[in-house]
């Protein structure tokens, strides 16, 4: 579980500090904390899309999926938080 989640973070590192500073933001939508915690409860939960006892593929889901998932909430910030959070990891 560990590694899995290691191996995420290093594929992800841009993407979730983004996600984090626009969590972290005052103005920061109900909806962008909610869909964070359903991903994080998908990364943490035994039920997955292609069981994770199957080796190799069945961390292929969380590989794809969760960085997806980050991707497609950080496209849908408001303007305003989406410019802070990039201004935030990039400087």
């Amino acid at each position: 579980m560990f590694k899995r989640l290691t191996l995420l973070w290093v594929l992800l590192r841009g993407d979730a500090r983004q996600l984090w500073f626009a969590l972290r933001h005052p103005q920061a939508p109900r909806w962008l904390k909610l869909g964070t915690a359903l991903i994080a409860l998908y990364l943490i939960s035994p039920i997955d899309l292609i069981p994770d006892v199957l080796p190799l593929i069945g961390v292929v889901d969380d590989l794809v999926l969760v960085p997806l998932a980050i991707h497609w909430l950080l496209k849908r910030l408001p303007p305003e938080i989406a410019q802070a959070a990039a201004k935030r990891r990039t400087g």
